[in-house]
């Protein structure tokens, strides 16, 4: 009979890809969650299926040479890893950030496989980027920028093939620039990207999807628990699409939140961040690339520098800015500060030992493959809307987000309820997403 050892088949694959390690990470999540479900179910062992699954089918790597302001070339690098197509063509998002590289890329598209199963939509998973800073260009160098990468990308996507969208550092300007560049190339407008403005083929509620998603998760977290979202007090670190939506939708469903933070501190509003400070922080990155302390300056708050916002004491705890962004450390003082959950809004945003940590101790605590999966759910949605060349109204696309988080959530407890009643929505996410995309690569045979 064969067998499955998570260790073995980890160092196999770091003998192989030595230097990725936010890759390794992501991985061997996946496999110490579905080990007990494999060893239940051998016939995933078959064919070498884990070993196809953890390998990309197709990683594209390109130079974008691009002219700034002064007249001079510059030159970066750009990615799209096409990882899996079991399900559906490939989908997800562009990043661009001077510290995007290959494994960065590779990580974010593995975590899409998951994420992307979990919406019950037919999407196959990748993910694209580039070493690209949008802070501090003018608009005429990230059009630049934008239009060299899509002159390369184009051929390699499409309705059918690869879908990208946004992520972080591209937004509706980085969109535009380069589905128009698509447009131009190719002569036809089709839905190749999402994440597109209203007024040329997006959805309405696609930008602020994956926030909204992440608060309708985090209020079903809550629920089985017995509490509710209404007046708990949240810290939330990044602000930028995500994060300021995901404010947004706190603050209307009544919680209040009480922290935002970049990479060189944080503020702390103990008042909340409703009204006048939410309108501002919405464009404070988003429209102006601005630093938090800008938000201290103007509202008198307290700025914290050189930390992270978890040592606040909160309710709920939202990391919503990029990957490994708390550490154990952060997660003990969260615990011995009496947070009931934690939920991801970012990509893999939590440690692999903080991850463990807040396991062992039961608390409630959401990987951002589920709880952050709203975003590609509307995306999903915007691509069957380009597809019908029709659009729902907003209220008709945030009820069908709504749904789709609650039945994430329900795949969670379906997959990671244990004996004695704790769910663990590291396996629930991670086996409900793995069998429908498994099953696919059995039926579609060794391809």
């Amino acid at each position: 009979m064969k067998t499955f050892n998570v260790d073995e088949f980890m160092q196999e694959l770091i003998d192989r890809t030595p230097i990725e390690k936010d890759f390794h990470q992501s991985v061997r999540e996946v496999m110490h969650s579905i080990e007990p479900y494999i060893k239940e179910h051998p016939k995933y062992l078959d064919d070498k299926l884990l070993e196809r699954l953890i390998e990309p089918e197709r990683i594209i790597a390109f130079r974008v040479p691009w002219v700034d302001d002064k007249g001079d070339v510059q030159v970066n690098r750009g990615w799209r890893v096409q990882f899996n197509s079991a399900i559906g063509p490939y989908k997800g998002g562009i990043r661009f950030a001077p510290d995007v590289t290959l494994d960065t890329v590779k990580f974010l598209a593995f975590e899409m496989i998951f994420k992307n199963s979990l919406t019950s939509l037919p999407l196959g998973a990748a993910k694209g980027g580039a070493d690209f800073d949008p802070a501090g260009k003018s608009d005429g160098e990230i059009m630049r920028f934008c239009q060299s990468f899509m002159t390369e990308l184009y051929r390699y996507i499409g309705p059918d093939t690869d879908v990208p969208a946004g992520d972080l550092g591209v937004g509706h300007k980085e969109v535009g620039y380069m589905f128009g560049q698509y447009k131009r190339i190719m002569n036809e407008f089709t839905g190749v990207i999402t994440g597109k403005k209203v007024n040329w083929g997006g959805s309405l509620i696609r930008p602020e999807a994956t926030g909204y998603g992440v608060a309708y998760f985090a209020q079903c977290m809550l629920e089985t628990i017995g509490e509710k979202l209404e007046g708990k007090t949240v810290s939330v670190s990044g602000y930028g699409n995500v994060g300021s939506f995901l404010i947004e939708k706190l603050d209307a469903l009544g919680a209040k939140v009480v922290t935002a933070a970049d990479p060189f501190g944080y503020i702390y509003d103990p008042d909340g961040i409703s009204g006048e400070k939410l309108d501002f922080i919405k464009d404070l990155w988003v429209v102006h690339r601005r630093p938090i302390k800008d938000y201290a300056d103007k509202f008198g708050v307290e700025y914290v520098e050189g930390k992270g916002p978890w040592e606040v004491p909160v309710d709920v705890a939202i990391p919503s800015s990029r990957q490994n962004e708390l550490n154990l450390d952060d997660a003990k003082t969260l615990v011995k500060n009496g947070v009931l959950c934690v939920c991801e809004a970012a990509n893999m945003p939590t440690t692999e030992d903080a991850m463990q940590f807040f396991v062992e101790k039961e608390l409630l605590y959401a990987p951002g493959k589920a709880a952050n999966a709203g975003g590609v759910a509307v995306s999903g949605l915007e691509m069957a809307q380009n597809s019908m060349h029709y659009s729902w109204s907003a209220e008709e696309v945030d009820e069908k987000l709504h749904t789709f988080m609650e039945n994430i959530h329900q795949t969670c407890i379906d997959y990671g309820k244990k004996e004695n009643g704790y769910v663990n929505y590291v396996d629930g996410a991670n086996i409900g997403g793995f069998i429908k995309v498994a099953d696919a690569m059995i039926d579609l045979g060794v391809v």
